[in-house]
């Protein structure tokens, strides 16, 4: 006999449905979708395993990481997966969350269970998370609903005068019950719909830098004024000014606004508006790299506003998220305005996603974007809760069109969204001679936001800075406890909003 334990692979999959078949017998109808396994094992391999006996899917472990804090000990099996998407996933979270464990009856007596459990044990540690936490079954509940509650019960699995063959075996690997979950999984029926939150704590925990240990989130907004820099280096002095101001009130975030770079292309101004546009962008390396050195340094989060790049005789407007921990991503504005087809002929990126930050998930989009509803909603989906829009508008009546559209986004999306532009005159740059703005945060519109649905705004057309807190958990309150609950009372059965 030969046993292996690896990572579970999509191959595996009529293998799998096959085993969990015969470990939920009473279950049998509700096995995963071969879609569900991909999508896991494409955004958390590491975190599906799997042990064959003789080269036989014998048991399965399937988990994925979450900025518990989000969630908190009050939550449902469809919370924590995002109603079965995995959206919930986030490689900066805190905790390996176990979504599902089965062993084949026919294997038990090889303590196949534990070896799945040690494995994520390793896992834990490895990836350095806080602790493994799940929502056990009682599967042997129902036998006793009729004459004590579920805490009675657990109380007795713990204290060995009953057996649970699930909770049973949990306690044994040194998970601590931490509460009764109501209505976890309402099809488990065994168990009366109750499940026991589970916890087993890595000693070896070393809290990393910047990891989201509470709801509040700081986010620092730049109302960037334009003006004639002598060199590049006095383009970095401002920038580095913001940055250090942010970074000494303790911000998550920085958010520039869009092109706040264009001061730089006066000495091209005598070139026509594409051509300039185009020396501008053999500095953009320069300027993402000098920036994240900032974000590194200074301990936070930047979002670079926009700069132009040139690739295969392309335009595009491109926004960095440059995370204090090195990384950079980086987004190209889809919806691409008259202006800037005209002037310069820019092309609209393809590409829609969230970013995962040690502070969760995180959508961006550029000014015109944020007047098309569907890409933050598709962004909503996949798990945002704050959107940032950096913009560029010339006239007041330019501004309030993202201004009103950005407040919509919130209020339909349940998120926060912070938006920051430029402000003031640049002549001698040509197609950017006004700027009119005002940075802002916006809230959903409920009890536990402002009244107005406005975190924050700053003065209009004064340079200045924007620092506001948000808290990630009214999300969540508002989401499932809100007077309107517009996420959840879509219509998905007559319209539906999907990526191609």
């Amino acid at each position: 006999m030969q046993i292996e334990t690896r990572t579970l692979k999509v191959d595996d999959y009529d293998e799998l449905v096959e085993t969990m078949r015969r470990a939920y017998p009473q279950m049998s109808e509700y096995v995963w979708s071969k879609k569900s396994i991909a999508k896991l094992n494409k955004i958390f391999e590491a975190g599906q395993i799997c042990i064959t006996v003789d080269g036989k899917i014998a048991a399965v472990a399937l988990s994925i990481i979450v900025n518990y804090e989000e969630f908190g000990d009050d939550h449902t099996y469809s919370d924590i997966t995002g109603n079965y998407t995995f959206n919930t996933h986030i490689s900066t979270g805190n905790v390996l969350y176990g979504i599902e464990v089965f062993v084949d009856p026919e294997y038990r007596e090889l303590r196949l269970g534990r070896r799945l459990y040690d494995a994520r044990k390793e896992l834990c540690e490895l990836l350095n998370l806080k602790s493994i936490i799940l929502g056990g079954r009682i599967p042997h509940y129902h036998k006793y609903s009729h004459e004590m509650s579920a805490r009675e019960y657990i109380r007795k699995v713990r204290d060995k005068e009953m057996y649970d063959p699930v909770l049973s075996f949990q306690l044994s690997n040194n998970f601590l019950p931490i509460k009764v979950l109501k209505k976890y999984l309402p099809e488990d029926e065994a168990s009366r719909e109750n499940a026991v939150l589970m916890q087993w704590n890595n000693i070896y925990y070393s809290k990393k830098p910047n990891t989201m240990q509470d709801s509040v989130i700081r986010l620092g907004l730049v109302q960037w004024q334009m003006r004639q820099f002598k060199d590049i280096h006095a383009f970095y002095e401002q920038v580095e000014f913001f940055v250090n101001v942010m970074g000494d009130y303790k911000s998550d975030f920085v958010l520039f606004p869009e092109l706040f770079n264009t001061p730089l292309l006066a000495p091209f101004n005598n070139l026509s508006e594409r051509d300039s546009m185009i020396e501008l962008a053999k500095i953009t390396e320069e300027i993402k790299a000098k920036i994240s050195e900032l974000a590194i340094s200074y301990n936070v989060n930047i979002i670079s506003g926009s700069m132009p790049i040139f690739e295969n005789n392309d335009l595009y407007n491109v926004s960095y998220l440059l995370h204090r921990d090195g990384r950079i991503d980086e987004y190209r504005k889809i919806h691409i305005t008259p202006n800037e087809r005209k002037y310069y002929g820019m092309k609209g990126g393809n590409e829609i996603r969230v970013f995962d930050t040690d502070c969760g998930k995180i959508g961006l989009v550029i000014c015109y974007d944020v007047e098309f509803p569907e890409l933050p909603r598709i962004l909503a989906d996949q798990g945002m809760k704050i959107l940032f829009v950096p913009y560029l508008t010339d006239t007041q009546n330019a501004y309030m069109r993202v201004r009103h559209c950005a407040a919509a986004r919130a209020i339909e999306n349940e998120c926060y969204v912070a938006i920051a532009g430029c402000v003031g005159n640049l002549p001698g740059v040509n197609n950017m001679d006004i700027q009119f703005g005002q940075a802002a945060v916006f809230t959903p519109s409920d009890f536990a936001f402002p009244s107005n649905a406005v975190k924050g705004e700053a003065t209009p057309n004064t340079e200045m800075t924007l620092i506001v807190d948000v808290d990630l958990n009214l999300l969540k309150d508002l989401h499932y406890n809100g007077s309107v609950q517009i996420l959840k009372d879509r219509r998905t059965d007559l319209y539906e909003t999907y990526l191609k």
